[in-house]
């Protein structure tokens, strides 16, 4: 996928990822690619959050694309709505390099013991 992480904590995280090799038949990126970005970026946020000895396991994730990328980079902006003890909840605003929202993921993980 290309992804590339540029900041990272977990209540913010931001990741980019190229549209070339991502791309749907037609030429658009996929959009199971901006699901791949937000989830990348929201289930790592998320078990950061976590921490040691915990484990963060994604149980709903949802897209919305509302543009489509064809050319260039896309980039992911995650950003915690809950950081809960159980549940935690992230927001993934994905933009092409001109600033148009292309997508929003919202991701909600479980937080776990590591067995």
């Amino acid at each position: 996928m290309g992804i590339e992480f540029t900041e990272f904590s977990a209540r913010r995280a931001v990741g980019r990822m190229p549209v070339e090799g991502n791309t749907q038949p037609v030429g658009l990126l996929h959009g199971g690619a901006y699901v791949v970005l937000g989830e990348s970026l929201g289930s790592m946020a998320a078990n950061l959050h976590a921490g040691p000895g915990r484990l963060a396991v994604g149980v709903d994730i949802n897209a919305t694309h509302t543009a489509s990328a064809r050319t260039g980079f896309v980039e992911g902006v995650c950003t915690a709505i809950h950081l809960g003890r159980s549940i935690t909840v992230h927001e993934i605003v994905v933009s092409d390099e001109s600033g148009r929202r292309c997508s929003t993921v919202r991701i909600t993980n479980m937080i776990k013991e590591l067995p």
